[in-house]
């Protein structure tokens, strides 16, 4: 191991978040059991709000940032784990309160990782990284409350972003019938291609505002919030399930109980931080076999840690299409 090895190291300086690329050594990142060798990284919405401060989302400074990874043990003090072994890492405090997967290296808890699938190598790992976790999670969470292929359209909302793009994938790769919808005038195409079998323009829906709209939706992946949640409260079929993961369309729910009570309509919170080992493994199993998105290449661009900030900024801007992965020690130079 290389020491001392590059970092993406976020500082709170002058009453001012910012960030930069400097050199650290092992024993300045936080403790754990597995030091693994970062392959990739992703960039998530969660990522450019914690390094610029538009988020209060570090909880303390200095701070790698990198709330995911997919890398190669270079020591375990866990039996679990074994030099060699590929693993990735998403959630629980990574890149909040521990020290991140932004840097050649990262030490991290043995209770956080997860073995690398078969079916799936590293790069992809993160082209799916936390974003399409959380997609992946709101199907298998959908799908533990009645979800079937049969019952109907699927609605996917913020649909050209992380968890967007992602879940339309996801979903189309599991049989689903799978509506995009979206503010991008010119993402339609680009969202059939990825296995949208319609698109619609957010900003000419019609979102009513009587309790009960016309039941339209057997599902909906929702990292959207706000109205648009509001919306696919009161446009479900009976029995129907929403499964909520963001809020980049506002944090307040107006709603009412009539689809709850009259339609028996399910809202369900994902929590892809602080889920279940169990459920995580489940859900990258799935993630590397029939809920494996088809098309990762073409909704995945690699970056280098250099290129950071100008991704943060294009992210926070709303102008990301799919997935930034930032190529970190040695990854092949895919995408």
């Amino acid at each position: 191991m290389v020491d001392p090895f590059r970092a993406y190291r976020v500082f709170q300086e002058d009453g001012a978040i910012r960030g930069r690329l400097v050199q650290v050594s092992l024993d300045e990142i936080a403790a754990g059991e597995v030091v693994a060798r970062v392959a990739y990284s992703g960039v998530n919405y969660k990522d450019a709000l914690a390094a610029t401060g538009a988020g209060k989302i570090m909880r303390r400074f200095p701070l790698v940032g990198g709330i995911d990874f997919a890398g190669t043990v270079v020591t375990s003090s866990d039996a679990r784990f074994a030099a060699g072994d590929d693993v990735l890492v998403t959630g629980y405090s990574l890149g909040e309160s521990h020290d991140g997967g932004f840097a050649d290296y990262v030490r991290v808890p043995a209770d956080w990782v997860v073995p690398l699938p078969a079916g799936l190598g590293l790069r992809d790992a993160m082209a799916i990284g936390t974003a399409g976790f959380t997609a992946a999670l709101s199907v298998v969470e959908m799908e533990r409350n009645g979800l079937h292929p049969s019952g109907g359209p699927v609605a996917v909302t913020g649909a050209t972003g992380g968890v967007g793009s992602l879940a339309v994938q996801c979903l189309a790769a599991g049989g689903y019938e799978v509506t995009a919808i979206t503010r991008k005038a010119d993402a339609h195409g680009f969202l059939r291609s990825q296995g949208a079998a319609e698109v619609l323009s957010a900003g000419e829906l019609a979102m009513g505002t009587r309790p009960l709209e016309k039941s339209v939706w057997a599902g909906a992946v929702d990292p959207v919030g706000g109205e648009t949640l509001a919306w696919l409260t009161r446009t479900m079929k009976r029995g129907g399930c929403i499964a909520s993961s963001g809020l980049t369309g506002g944090i307040e729910l107006h709603t009412t109980v009539m689809p709850f009570i009259l339609r028996g309509v399910k809202l369900l919170g994902i929590d892809s931080s602080m889920c279940a080992m169990d459920v995580r493994q489940e859900v990258w199993r799935r993630l590397a076999t029939d809920l494996k998105p088809a098309h990762l290449a073409a909704t995945s661009r690699s970056i280098s840690l250099e290129e950071l900030p100008e991704a943060f900024a294009t992210l926070l801007r709303g102008e990301a299409r799919g997935r930034y992965v930032v190529r970190i020690a040695g990854g092949p130079a895919q995408g």
